[in-house]
């Protein structure tokens, strides 16, 4: 009931206020009591929250940033280690082809390679080199790379003598220290030269061969034409001495070369190994044995998949400390203004409004961390491709999925301290201001 003065002050008049109006009034007032809080003030107080304390947002960003450039950086490297292992395997494994004779026991051997198997193969369409390989029996005789036999012998050595055609050497990809190879000429004339494995010319005591040293295999001499260096493949060949077949079939009664070295052209591996047989033995080739590489698609997944695998732990948990450091560092922002906080509630701030603004702060330094980070790990991809020479290779949308994760990142990391902000009672926290 609300009194009101008439004109005549003789006279009170009585108003009354129905329960509706009441009603509505208190409604009313609620409505202009309570703030309003845009999307453009929630802007505005998390802008000022961030740049007020730049040294901290700094260094908050600073454990997203290494967390993300870890791993850009990580998974695009993997990438590229992978694709320079699939390349790898391709040019080597990817293009090699053996030929063996087929055996039914360790002593009998049932099919002979014929001793012009490198001209037959050359003569197929996607063969690159080829040649023979053979183990010479040597009936135990030592090497030694002077004329008269020391009895205390310590300059006779046990070194594996192999029989090869000329082929052999381009087909195992051979690199030349000093010298040269031997040549057809010398296979067909049956020279008594040979070539020597680093190995082999170390313990002999050889290191140059412009004055035509010799060595001694039993009482079989053999001119030094050259020294190799360095095999792709067949890494036995390092430490052994190599002479024409023509030579191992004069001297040391070679009977048949005991396996073919095939390089081919990428991709035809699998064709080559189904018509290597039938052109060294066409009356029964299925008594040659072709060892071919696996599937190329296949294990170039399983390599990419292990060292995806192995990378992307090592970055996944540089993200996890990235994370954790947002976490701590917004909640100690929350403990350090719970007066604010405080103040901002009195005034009639709601809890998601507190909420909101740590939300959007944490978000903000994960994104600005993803962002920063992201350039990061892509310069040190380019670096260390540089530096080895390889090719960089990184998905297109790593980058930009790199930012966003770091948006996320900072969202989840900031949604226990929201929380927490959020649970501050106006009363306890300025009391406790």
């Amino acid at each position: 009931m609300k009194k009101r003065e008439s004109n005549d002050a003789r006279e009170p008049v009585t108003i009354a206020m129905k329960p509706a109006d009441a009603k509505s009034g208190e409604s009313a007032a609620r409505k202009i009591n309570r703030p309003s809080f845009s999307f453009r003030d929630l802007a505005i107080e998390s802008t000022a929250g961030l740049l007020g304390r730049p040294g901290r947002l700094a260094l908050t960003a600073l454990g997203t940033v290494l967390g993300i450039a870890a791993l850009v950086a990580t998974v695009g490297i993997a990438e590229t280690a992978g694709n320079q292992i699939v390349t790898r395997f391709d040019e080597l494994a990817a293009t090699r082809v053996t030929i063996r004779p087929e055996r039914t026991d360790s002593r009998t051997q049932t099919s002979t390679i014929p001793w012009n198997a490198e001209p037959r193969l050359s003569r197929l369409n996607g063969v690159v080199s080829a040649g023979t390989k053979s183990d010479v029996d040597v009936a135990g005789a030592l090497a030694r790379s002077v004329p008269v036999i020391d009895p205390t012998g310590t300059t006779e050595f046990a070194i594996p003598v192999v029989a090869a055609s000329p082929g052999l050497f381009g087909a195992i990809r051979t690199e030349m220290r000093t010298g040269r190879i031997f040549d057809e000429g010398h296979n067909e004339r049956r020279s008594n030269v040979a070539v020597l494995g680093p190995a082999a010319a170390q313990r002999l005591g050889i290191n140059r061969v412009d004055h035509q040293p010799a060595i001694f295999v039993g009482e079989q001499s053999l001119i030094i034409v050259g020294i190799l260096d360095d095999v792709a493949r067949e890494a036995d060949l390092l430490s052994s001495i190599i002479i024409p077949e023509g030579a191992a079939r004069d001297l040391f009664g070679l009977q048949a070369p005991a396996e073919v070295h095939i390089e081919t052209e990428v991709g035809a591996a699998r064709l080559i190994g189904g018509q290597a047989p039938t052109a060294l033995d066409p009356n029964d080739p299925s008594r040659l044995i072709a060892s071919v590489p696996p599937e190329p698609q296949r294990v170039r997944g399983d390599v990419q998949d292990d060292v995806d695998s192995l990378f992307l732990v090592l970055g996944g948990v540089s993200l996890l400390v990235g994370a954790l450091g947002i976490a701590n560092v917004t909640l100690v922002s929350v403990l350090e203004r719970t007066p604010e906080i405080g103040l901002r509630r009195a005034l009639g701030a709601a809890r998601r409004h507190i909420a909101a603004q740590f939300l959007v702060e944490s978000t903000v330094t994960g994104l600005l961390g993803g962002l920063i980070g992201s350039s990061i790990g892509i310069m040190i991809i380019v670096g260390i491709a540089a530096s080895n020479e390889w090719t960089p290779v990184l998905a297109s949308w790593l980058p930009f999925a790199a930012t966003g994760l770091g948006a996320v990142i900072g969202l989840l990391a900031g949604t226990y301290p929201s929380w927490r902000a959020s649970r501050i009672e106006p009363i306890t926290a300025l009391r406790g201001a």
